[in-house]
Protein backbone atom coordinates (compact mmCIF):
# COMPACT_ATOMS: atom_id res chain seq x y z
CA UNK A 1 0.00 0.00 0.00
CA UNK A 2 1.67 3.17 -1.05
CA UNK A 3 0.29 5.48 1.51
CA UNK A 4 1.22 9.03 1.22
CA UNK A 5 3.32 10.46 4.61
CA UNK A 6 3.50 14.18 5.27
CA UNK A 7 7.36 14.94 5.96
CA UNK A 8 6.43 18.25 7.84
CA UNK A 9 5.00 17.12 11.34
CA UNK A 10 7.35 16.99 14.01
CA UNK A 11 5.67 14.87 16.42
CA UNK A 12 3.91 12.15 15.22
CA UNK A 13 3.71 8.48 13.57
CA UNK A 14 2.08 7.73 10.52
CA UNK A 15 0.81 4.78 10.24
CA UNK A 16 -1.00 2.09 7.83
CA UNK A 17 -4.23 1.17 9.59
CA UNK A 18 -6.04 -1.49 7.56
CA UNK A 19 -4.94 0.91 4.14
CA UNK A 20 -5.87 3.89 5.69
CA UNK A 21 -3.44 6.16 7.15
CA UNK A 22 -3.68 7.48 10.12
CA UNK A 23 -1.56 10.51 11.72
CA UNK A 24 -0.87 9.57 15.31
CA UNK A 25 -0.26 13.62 16.68
CA UNK A 26 -1.77 15.02 19.46
CA UNK A 27 -3.73 18.14 19.77
CA UNK A 28 -1.09 20.83 19.76
CA UNK A 29 0.59 19.38 16.63
CA UNK A 30 -2.80 19.51 15.10
CA UNK A 31 -2.89 23.46 15.78
CA UNK A 32 0.83 24.00 14.98
CA UNK A 33 -0.14 22.34 11.41
CA UNK A 34 -3.55 24.99 11.30
CA UNK A 35 -1.14 27.91 12.01
CA UNK A 36 1.73 26.63 9.34
CA UNK A 37 -0.95 26.40 6.86
CA UNK A 38 -2.10 29.94 6.86
CA UNK A 39 1.51 31.61 7.28
CA UNK A 40 2.08 29.52 3.96
CA UNK A 41 -1.45 30.45 2.41
CA UNK A 42 -1.96 26.58 1.77
CA UNK A 43 -5.67 25.15 2.01
CA UNK A 44 -6.46 21.61 3.52
CA UNK A 45 -8.41 19.62 5.14
CA UNK A 46 -8.99 16.89 8.16
CA UNK A 47 -10.72 13.89 8.84
CA UNK A 48 -11.44 12.52 12.10
CA UNK A 49 -10.55 8.96 11.95
CA UNK A 50 -12.87 5.78 13.96
CA UNK A 51 -13.20 2.43 13.20
CA UNK A 52 -16.82 3.20 11.74
CA UNK A 53 -14.67 5.49 8.91
CA UNK A 54 -11.83 3.06 8.36
CA UNK A 55 -14.84 0.06 7.88
CA UNK A 56 -16.68 2.94 5.91
CA UNK A 57 -13.80 3.41 3.41
CA UNK A 58 -13.39 -0.40 2.89
CA UNK A 59 -17.24 -0.03 1.08
CA UNK A 60 -16.72 3.28 0.11
CA UNK A 61 -13.99 4.21 -3.30
CA UNK A 62 -15.03 7.77 -2.73
CA UNK A 63 -14.70 7.93 0.98
CA UNK A 64 -10.99 5.80 0.56
CA UNK A 65 -10.48 8.56 -1.73
CA UNK A 66 -11.25 11.31 0.28
CA UNK A 67 -9.11 9.71 3.12
CA UNK A 68 -5.97 9.35 1.10
CA UNK A 69 -5.98 12.99 -0.30
CA UNK A 70 -6.69 15.05 3.31
CA UNK A 71 -3.77 16.18 5.19
CA UNK A 72 -4.31 15.19 8.80
CA UNK A 73 -6.33 11.85 9.24
CA UNK A 74 -6.89 12.12 13.20
CA UNK A 75 -7.60 8.92 15.37
CA UNK A 76 -10.75 9.54 16.49
CA UNK A 77 -12.47 6.70 18.94
CA UNK A 78 -11.30 4.59 21.23
CA UNK A 79 -11.09 1.91 19.00
CA UNK A 80 -7.85 3.33 16.80
CA UNK A 81 -5.67 3.45 20.01
CA UNK A 82 -6.87 -0.06 20.84
CA UNK A 83 -5.52 -1.25 16.93
CA UNK A 84 -2.48 1.16 17.96
CA UNK A 85 -1.52 -0.84 21.14
CA UNK A 86 -2.52 -4.09 18.70
CA UNK A 87 0.16 -2.88 16.29
CA UNK A 88 2.48 -1.97 18.59
CA UNK A 89 2.04 1.91 17.12
CA UNK A 90 3.56 4.42 19.52
CA UNK A 91 0.75 7.46 19.94
CA UNK A 92 -0.67 10.03 22.07
CA UNK A 93 -4.07 8.67 22.30
CA UNK A 94 -7.01 9.16 20.69
CA UNK A 95 -7.82 12.89 19.22
CA UNK A 96 -11.40 13.76 20.22
CA UNK A 97 -13.21 15.94 17.51
CA UNK A 98 -15.32 17.85 20.39
CA UNK A 99 -12.11 18.03 22.52
CA UNK A 100 -10.40 19.18 19.22
CA UNK A 101 -13.10 21.85 18.92
CA UNK A 102 -12.37 23.49 22.25
CA UNK A 103 -8.69 23.32 21.57
CA UNK A 104 -8.31 24.82 18.19
CA UNK A 105 -10.93 27.48 19.58
CA UNK A 106 -9.12 28.25 22.13
CA UNK A 107 -5.76 28.61 20.64
CA UNK A 108 -3.39 31.94 20.54
CA UNK A 109 -2.16 33.16 17.73
CA UNK A 110 -1.43 36.50 16.06
CA UNK A 111 -3.94 37.44 14.01
CA UNK A 112 -6.81 35.67 15.82
CA UNK A 113 -8.10 32.08 13.74
CA UNK A 114 -11.56 33.05 12.41
CA UNK A 115 -13.99 30.49 12.91
CA UNK A 116 -16.91 29.52 10.34
CA UNK A 117 -19.57 26.88 11.79
CA UNK A 118 -21.29 24.62 8.58
CA UNK A 119 -23.71 21.69 9.39
CA UNK A 120 -26.53 21.16 12.16
CA UNK A 121 -30.73 21.55 12.63
CA UNK A 122 -31.52 24.99 12.47
CA UNK A 123 -30.64 26.64 15.54
CA UNK A 124 -27.35 24.26 16.92
CA UNK A 125 -24.82 26.57 15.10
CA UNK A 126 -25.96 29.68 16.66
CA UNK A 127 -26.06 27.93 20.17
CA UNK A 128 -22.95 26.30 19.32
CA UNK A 129 -21.05 29.44 18.39
CA UNK A 130 -22.97 31.38 22.11
CA UNK A 131 -21.61 28.54 24.16
CA UNK A 132 -18.15 28.71 22.56
CA UNK A 133 -18.01 32.48 21.94
CA UNK A 134 -19.12 31.99 26.77
CA UNK A 135 -15.81 29.62 27.13
CA UNK A 136 -13.35 32.49 25.18
CA UNK A 137 -14.52 35.40 24.93
CA UNK A 138 -11.92 36.33 21.69
CA UNK A 139 -13.25 34.03 19.61
CA UNK A 140 -13.88 35.14 16.14
CA UNK A 141 -16.59 33.63 14.60
CA UNK A 142 -17.30 34.61 11.03
CA UNK A 143 -20.09 33.09 10.51
CA UNK A 144 -22.64 29.99 10.58
CA UNK A 145 -24.87 27.86 8.03
CA UNK A 146 -27.10 25.22 8.04
CA UNK A 147 -27.74 23.76 4.71
CA UNK A 148 -30.58 22.14 3.69
CA UNK A 149 -29.98 17.92 4.69
CA UNK A 150 -31.52 16.67 1.88
CA UNK A 151 -30.24 19.73 -0.79
CA UNK A 152 -27.05 18.64 -2.64
CA UNK A 153 -27.98 20.71 -5.50
CA UNK A 154 -24.79 23.12 -6.96
CA UNK A 155 -27.01 26.40 -6.29
CA UNK A 156 -26.84 25.51 -2.18
CA UNK A 157 -23.58 24.41 -2.38
CA UNK A 158 -22.42 27.74 -3.93
CA UNK A 159 -24.52 29.94 -1.87
CA UNK A 160 -22.49 27.99 1.33
CA UNK A 161 -19.56 28.45 -0.49
CA UNK A 162 -19.52 32.12 -0.86
CA UNK A 163 -20.62 32.79 2.48
CA UNK A 164 -17.54 31.45 3.91
CA UNK A 165 -15.35 33.20 1.61
CA UNK A 166 -17.66 36.57 2.39
CA UNK A 167 -16.67 35.45 6.26
CA UNK A 168 -13.00 35.60 5.49
CA UNK A 169 -13.10 32.40 7.65
CA UNK A 170 -9.30 30.42 8.57
CA UNK A 171 -11.07 27.07 9.73
CA UNK A 172 -14.21 26.05 8.46
CA UNK A 173 -16.08 23.54 11.03
CA UNK A 174 -17.91 20.81 8.59
CA UNK A 175 -20.26 19.49 11.30
CA UNK A 176 -22.91 17.37 8.37
CA UNK A 177 -22.35 13.58 9.66
CA UNK A 178 -19.84 11.24 8.03
CA UNK A 179 -19.39 10.37 5.50
CA UNK A 180 -21.38 13.87 4.56
CA UNK A 181 -18.88 16.07 5.93
CA UNK A 182 -15.88 14.31 4.44
CA UNK A 183 -17.10 14.09 0.82
CA UNK A 184 -18.16 17.55 1.32
CA UNK A 185 -14.62 18.70 2.47
CA UNK A 186 -12.40 16.63 -0.81
CA UNK A 187 -15.40 18.08 -3.27
CA UNK A 188 -15.22 21.96 -1.69
CA UNK A 189 -11.75 22.46 -0.99
CA UNK A 190 -10.62 24.01 -3.85
CA UNK A 191 -13.52 26.46 -3.96
CA UNK A 192 -12.56 27.84 -0.73
CA UNK A 193 -9.84 30.58 0.44
CA UNK A 194 -10.06 28.95 4.26
CA UNK A 195 -7.14 27.64 6.07
CA UNK A 196 -8.46 24.15 7.03
CA UNK A 197 -11.91 22.56 6.89
CA UNK A 198 -12.41 20.48 9.69
CA UNK A 199 -14.77 17.36 9.92
CA UNK A 200 -16.33 17.34 13.52
CA UNK A 201 -19.82 15.64 13.53
CA UNK A 202 -21.14 15.21 16.66
CA UNK A 203 -19.25 18.15 18.33
CA UNK A 204 -21.85 20.36 16.88
CA UNK A 205 -24.61 18.84 19.30
CA UNK A 206 -22.81 18.33 22.20
CA UNK A 207 -21.10 22.12 22.50
CA UNK A 208 -24.55 23.30 21.42
CA UNK A 209 -26.35 21.32 24.07
CA UNK A 210 -28.78 19.76 22.55
CA UNK A 211 -27.12 16.09 22.56
CA UNK A 212 -25.57 15.18 26.15
CA UNK A 213 -21.77 15.15 26.55
CA UNK A 214 -20.28 12.38 27.78
CA UNK A 215 -19.08 13.22 31.46
CA UNK A 216 -15.39 13.43 31.24
CA UNK A 217 -14.55 9.82 33.51
CA UNK A 218 -16.58 8.04 31.27
CA UNK A 219 -14.60 9.60 28.33
CA UNK A 220 -11.28 9.01 30.26
CA UNK A 221 -12.40 5.18 30.56
CA UNK A 222 -13.08 5.12 26.45
CA UNK A 223 -16.70 4.55 27.26
CA UNK A 224 -17.64 7.27 25.34
CA UNK A 225 -18.67 4.99 22.55
CA UNK A 226 -21.45 2.99 25.24
CA UNK A 227 -22.51 6.75 26.34
CA UNK A 228 -23.18 7.67 23.31
CA UNK A 229 -25.12 4.49 21.78
CA UNK A 230 -27.19 4.53 25.22
CA UNK A 231 -28.53 8.02 24.16
CA UNK A 232 -28.82 7.46 20.79
CA UNK A 233 -29.25 3.64 20.00
CA UNK A 234 -31.50 4.56 16.55
CA UNK A 235 -28.49 6.50 14.68
CA UNK A 236 -25.17 4.95 16.25
CA UNK A 237 -26.45 1.01 16.32
CA UNK A 238 -24.69 0.82 13.02
CA UNK A 239 -21.34 1.83 13.14
CA UNK A 240 -21.13 0.52 16.45
CA UNK A 241 -21.88 -3.06 14.47
CA UNK A 242 -18.23 -2.23 13.07
CA UNK A 243 -16.26 -2.17 15.55
CA UNK A 244 -16.10 -6.04 16.32
CA UNK A 245 -14.94 -6.36 12.33
CA UNK A 246 -12.44 -3.23 12.68
CA UNK A 247 -11.15 -5.25 15.54
CA UNK A 248 -10.80 -8.56 13.93
CA UNK A 249 -8.94 -6.88 10.59
CA UNK A 250 -6.61 -5.30 12.91
CA UNK A 251 -5.44 -8.77 14.05
CA UNK A 252 -5.33 -10.46 10.87
CA UNK A 253 -2.99 -7.07 10.29
CA UNK A 254 -0.77 -7.65 13.18
CA UNK A 255 -0.76 -11.38 12.40
CA UNK A 256 -0.24 -11.49 8.54
CA UNK A 257 0.40 -7.64 7.61
CA UNK A 258 -2.48 -7.37 5.36
CA UNK A 259 -6.69 -6.67 5.76
CA UNK A 260 -6.08 -3.20 4.16
CA UNK A 261 -8.19 -1.54 1.55
CA UNK A 262 -7.74 -1.69 -2.09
Amino acid sequence: MNLTLNPSLRKSRQENLLGVRVDFVDYDEVIRQILAWRKNSQRKYIVLCNPHTVCEAHRSRALLNTLRESALNLPDGVGTTIAAHILKIPHFGRVSGPTLMLRVCGAVSDPPLRHFFVGGRPGVGEALAQNLTMRNPQLQVGGIDSPAFNDSSDREASRVLKKINASRADIVWVGLGSPKQELWMSRHREHLAATALIGIGAAFDFHAGTVPWAPRWVRKAGLEWAFRLLIEPRRLWRRNVDSPAFLARVISQRLFGSAGAE
